[in-house]
């Protein structure tokens, strides 16, 4: 069996759509001849936390682990709370953010290139040096964000003569967040240029959308694979929500709020009987303070529910017993080739998917494809209306579900099969 060493800061008991990737991965390559090592961080700070996937990961899977330093440990002393925020890509628009957020965004963008796990590089290069001649493995797999750890991969390429993937969870320069760090002209050229670099060095760049390995390629990669996200069959709800419940289910960040959808379903509420009665307006897991004041504002406030974080498996059981998933990207070009892990999973619930995001947006792409749901643009009050004025209509008469097709080549196989055969391609 084929050996690979994975290299990834985010990995149980870290919380979030990033670890779900690597972690199916890591269980369903040994299905296809390839057997992966993880190399991850060891006493990592997380911003999230989900202690019931470590349970998740194979028990025969070999973990090595290297020591880090990350300077949001000094910044809690600040300032926990911010820290948290911008750890976890929660950055408030300009005109409301503090003099604390400011300064920790300055710092973030200009004092540590690429990112703030920066310096788990220099230590981890010569500890996987010594794991890949212990292990005879020829091939590593880096995958980013944080970005930071591709500069591990370019490093064991250029000095072990590895084969090296690059994965991209998200992209790298053209991410919304980017340009919100105050970046000086120096610390935006490094960033293109450390992009660059791994773009054009690495063996093989896999991205998760068609849009961003456009993009890749565009800047100059070469040889770019797109492995999507994916998801794990799922057994339908035992029982759904009795209320009409239009559900979000994950982080709905500043930038996240599609203020037409809010308005058409207030009209709901004052035009259709029974609807407001029924409604219940579900947000689970972090939310941005505008989202929340935004829905307010539009007089939904009395059918709004917010749920704190939920772990996975939580989360997953949420999406099968909510009558209707929305899914929310932010309304920008930049954002079009996001395709975020809930939609594979809001696939496998088995419930209808009501998506509000960019024009042009891969996820638009998908959504059409399978049939799992409907795709608007943020300007598309009446449509938005009338849809879900439609779906209401089914839930009062129990006809309400999901008609997806074609869902099949995005399980977890089979995305891991995907991966197992652009391993095996290197050597070839």
């Amino acid at each position: 069996m084929k050996k690979v060493l994975i290299v990834a800061y985010y990995w149980p008991p870290a919380g979030g759509p990033g670890v779900q990737r690597w972690l199916k991965f890591a269980t369903y390559l040994p299905e296809s001849g390839i057997e992966p090592l993880m190399f991850v961080p060891d006493d990592p700070s997380y911003p999230i936390i989900d202690s019931e996937l470590v349970s998740q990961v194979p028990q025969n899977l070999r973990i090595y682990r290297g020591p880090i330093w990350e300077p949001y440990g000094l910044a809690k002393l600040f300032s926990r709370s911010g820290t948290r925020k911008i750890s976890s890509g929660i950055i408030p628009p300009r005109e409301r953010t503090g003099l604390f957020e400011k300064a920790a965004l300055w710092i973030r963008g200009n004092l540590f290139i690429p990112d703030a796990r920066v310096f788990w590089v220099g230590p981890s290069v010569p500890r996987i040096g010594k794991i890949l001649a212990d292990e005879q493995i020829d091939t590593v797999i880096t995958t980013g964000p944080p970005h930071s750890v591709h500069l591990i991969g370019m490093e064991l390429q250029r000095h072990k003569g590895v084969k090296w993937i690059a994965d991209f969870r998200d992209p790298w320069t053209s991410i919304g967040y980017h340009s919100k760090l105050m970046l000086s002209r120096y610390a935006q050229k490094r960033h293109e240029q450390l992009e660059h670099a791994v773009l054009t060095t690495a063996d093989r760049v896999i991205a998760t959308s068609p849009t961003t390995a456009a993009e890749f390629r565009r800047i100059g990669a070469r040889n770019v694979t797109v492995v999507t996200n994916g998801f794990e069959p799922a057994e339908p709800a035992a029982r759904l929500d009795t209320k009409f419940t239009i559900a979000h289910i994950g982080s709905l960040l500043s930038g996240r709020n599609p203020e037409n959808l809010w308005k058409a379903i207030r009209e709901l509420c004052d035009e259709v009987p029974g609807f407001s009665q029924d409604l219940e307006l579900e947000l689970t897991g972090t939310v941005a303070a505008d989202v929340v004041a935004s829905v307010k504002k539009s007089g939904l406030e009395a059918n709004l529910k917010l749920v704190p974080y939920l772990p996975h498996a939580g989360a997953v059981a949420r999406q099968k017993s909510a009558q209707v998933l929305l899914l929310i990207e932010i309304d920008s070009a930049e954002t079009r080739g996001i395709l975020p892990g809930k939609l594979f999973e809001y696939m496998a619930s088995g419930r209808p998917v009501v998506a509000v995001g960019p024009e042009g947006s891969d996820i638009e792409q998908i959504i059409g494809e399978t049939s799992c749901g409907a795709y608007f643009l943020y300007t598309d009050t009446h449509r938005i209306k009338d849809h879900i004025g439609t779906l209401y209509q089914q839930y009062k008469t129990g006809q309400l579900e999901s008609k997806a097709v074609g869902t099949e080549k995005y399980t977890r196989r089979a995305t891991s099969r995907q991966l197992a055969n652009l391993i095996s391609g290197l050597w070839e």
